[in-house]
């Protein structure tokens, strides 16, 4: 009993004082962690946990800027998602979502730009050289091929196309809208002419003037 009151007697008024003044620090603590993790929900759709178009897009852009030619593009559509989800119901399709989300993570790693472009359309975009490009895409193909077991057992074929481009033909194409928006005062979007049009040192030859952005479809 001494001992418990000898302990306690080590909490003077000044342990008192910084333990009042502690409270309301904790509180803005808890407000920040909470704010916190709601713009970083903000930031993810809610399904699959994957980025929203903006914040991919923010992300990608970063990763086309650090990695150059080394970088590649991959879209991601799911096949036949419509009679899933008309047949099944929509929380097999929810399910089947969140798969291909995953998917595409455990597929792309921790690096990569994964996004949800919104329905059933996804993108990615990561660090992959040219010499790995066909293998790893194969690998994709195969993994989004894979059945989905829903919750209740049932085992449902799912199937995606995919596409990608590096960025040496984006850019080729990009360089191509741009040259042909010179001096119209307006933006150019390219389209798969634009990929196959000749360029030297990455820029069509042309008269020096305003450059007008073009955007690779």
């Amino acid at each position: 009993m001494d001992s418990v009151l000898h302990a306690s007697g080590r909490f003077g008024p000044g342990t008192l004082l910084i333990t009042t003044a502690a409270v309301p620090l904790t509180g803005w603590v808890v407000h920040a962690v909470a704010l916190h993790k709601k713009l970083a929900a903000t930031k993810r759709d809610p399904l699959t946990g994957l980025l929203r178009r903006d914040s991919y897009t923010t992300r990608a852009r970063r990763l086309l800027a650090r990695h150059g030619d080394d970088t590649t593009m991959v879209i991601v559509d799911a096949d036949h998602f419509k009679r899933i989800n008309d047949g099944l119901g929509h929380a097999a399709g929810d399910t089947v979502l969140a798969s291909i989300g995953a998917r595409l993570t455990a597929w792309a790693g921790p690096r990569a730009a994964v996004g949800r472009l919104g329905g059933d359309e996804f993108a990615v975009v990561l660090e992959l050289t040219a010499d790995r490009r066909a293998q790893c895409l194969e690998q994709l193909v195969w993994m989004l091929h894979t059945p989905v077991t829903l919750d209740d057992g049932t085992t449902v074929d799912v199937a995606a196309s995919v596409g990608s481009r590096d960025l040496t033909v984006l850019q080729r194409a990009a360089d191509a809208a741009l040259y042909d928006g010179k001096h119209t005062g307006r933006a150019v979007l390219a389209t798969a002419q634009h990929v196959t049009v000749p360029s030297i040192n990455g820029r069509r030859a042309g008269r020096p003037g305003t450059s007008v952005w073009g955007r690779a479809a």
